[in-house]
């Protein structure tokens, strides 16, 4: 199972890592250096926005689901007519939901355009995690990681001739963004649909009111977790542009910053991807999961450490190379932001350990505590610091939320904790440090940090954080 893992994950890392960057600098960055930080501050805050309710289109049913067919593989063909049934109702209930709330608070008739297109952006995007969940549930991960970034390598073309094309004359909209995106979601949908066609066979929607009542009741701790969560990660920007005078502005200035966590965690993202269903199967069939999850912690982790420290010692030297205005602002934002990679990346990893082994009303409280402390922090902290208050919130939010999340884990699963790779990320984490502030001094540059993040591979390796011999066997397995 562990051999599967990293033979999974080699792949999805290296189609993200072709296709995400890419769409980071080229298209999503120079979005924003076109529209400017105010236009696409706007956008940011009602993106934001269009996620508080993005439950209601899934009620966890996502995440139940992948659990589920990793148990039961042979439910996938009986169900999936009606669960795309029940996510058709969802989709309308979210959709007015979000527009009905939007209307309460005031948005005027331009932002509640863009919000209405980036909710309907909302229910694909939501419909393609729901094909992707009987993929991997089913351990077909090569499909899974293909659908990963299929709507972004479309967005990537789409964006590309209208940026860059000198057949368009009209100066680039944001609401062009926003339809580029529906576009590119819609076909990566119908292109998952077809592969569940292929793979899977004939599909019937169904509404089938008893099977909607019994799979929403076993997806209730799901989606309350989901919801818990995602209102103490997504509520920053929608605080942010209310809270302050220049709210759009400094919205803008927190997505300069909050851009490259949002890239390097969609891929923490996809490994907690491929581990819901591992850790699920694992337990079902009652193996030890103390193997993968020490392995895939030491390694998102210590990567993570790798990113994040590199990264906040040279924040500047980046956002200038990506951004044309409020370069030092969003350099304050992001040398914050970025650090909380480190438990975020830890939280895929362990909260998704106890998602596969159905600690939901645990980590549901977890969440509501996360809740308190991010909106008080952000209430406090944004009216002084502006976006970088919304930014220092997010980093002690999250590093409390993991070390409670560790210690369930320890708890339920009566772990011990691991010292020997304790030490070795936590002296990896020094060792960054100590090198880092020598190398800002003399090279204040991207160079310095090319040579940063070379000299933290090497560390990586000494420290056995990254198995040579690992990666060799399995390399030679999969050749």
């Amino acid at each position: 199972m562990q051999k599967k893992f990293f033979g999974s994950l080699l792949l999805i890392i290296l189609l993200n890592v072709l296709v995400k960057p890419f769409y980071l600098f080229a298209i999503d960055a120079q979005v924003q250096n076109t529209v400017g930080s105010e236009d696409y501050g706007i956008y940011f805050s009602l993106l934001n926005f269009s996620f508080i309710f993005n439950i209601m289109l899934d009620i966890g049913i996502t995440n139940y689901n992948t659990k589920n067919i990793a148990q039961h593989p042979n439910t996938v063909a009986k169900y999936i007519g009606s669960i795309l049934g029940l996510r058709l109702i969802l989709g309308f209930t979210y959709f007015f939901i979000t527009i009905g709330t939007a209307l309460l608070l005031g948005y005027n008739d331009i932002e509640m355009k863009i919000l209405g297109m980036l909710s309907v952006n909302q229910i694909l995007a939501g419909l393609i995690l729901y094909f992707r969940s009987n993929f991997a549930g089913l351990h077909w991960f090569k499909v899974d990681a293909l659908l990963s970034v299929l709507d972004r390598f479309l967005l990537i073309i789409i964006c590309s001739v209208l940026l860059y094309s000198s057949w368009i004359e009209t100066p680039f909209q944001i609401e062009w963004f926003v339809y580029a995106q529906t576009l590119s979601y819609g076909v990566t949908a119908l292109f998952a649909l077809l592969l569940t066609f292929i793979k899977i066979g004939k599909v019937k929607f169904k509404l089938n009111r008893l099977f909607n009542r019994a799979i929403l009741k076993q997806s209730t701790p799901y989606a309350l977790l989901i919801l818990l969560m995602m209102m103490y990660t997504r509520m920053d920007a929608v605080m942010i542009e209310r809270l302050l005078p220049d709210g759009k502005a400094q919205a803008g200035i927190y997505a300069q910053g909050f851009r490259l966590l949002d890239v390097v965690n969609m891929f923490a993202f996809l490994i907690a991807g491929l581990l819901l269903p591992i850790f699920s199967r694992m337990i079902k069939k009652k193996e030890d999961i103390k193997s993968v999850l020490h392995s895939s912690a030491l390694l998102l982790v210590g990567a993570a450490l790798l990113i994040s420290i590199s990264c906040s010692l040279f924040a500047e030297p980046l956002m200038d190379l990506i951004y044309r205005h409020n370069v030092v602002s969003s350099s304050s934002v992001f040398s914050w932001i970025i650090l909380s990679f480190i438990p975020i990346s830890a939280g895929h990893i362990f909260g998704t350990l106890l998602t596969a082994n159905g600690n939901m009303r645990l980590l549901n409280q977890m969440a509501l505590g996360g809740i308190t402390i991010n909106l008080t922090l952000n209430f406090i902290l944004i009216p002084i610091y502006n976006a970088q208050g919304a930014a220092i919130a997010t980093l002690f939010t999250q590093s409390i939320t993991v070390l409670v999340q560790i210690l369930l884990v320890l708890k339920v699963f009566r772990l011990d904790v691991n010292r020997t790779h304790l030490l070795r990320l936590a002296f990896f984490g020094i060792s960054l440090l100590l090198l880092g502030y020598p190398v800002t001094t003399f090279y204040p540059n991207l160079l310095g940090l090319l040579l940063l993040v070379s000299l933290g591979v090497v560390l990586m390796f000494i420290l056995k954080i990254i198995h040579l011999k690992a990666i060799f066997n399995l390399l030679r397995e999969r050749i």
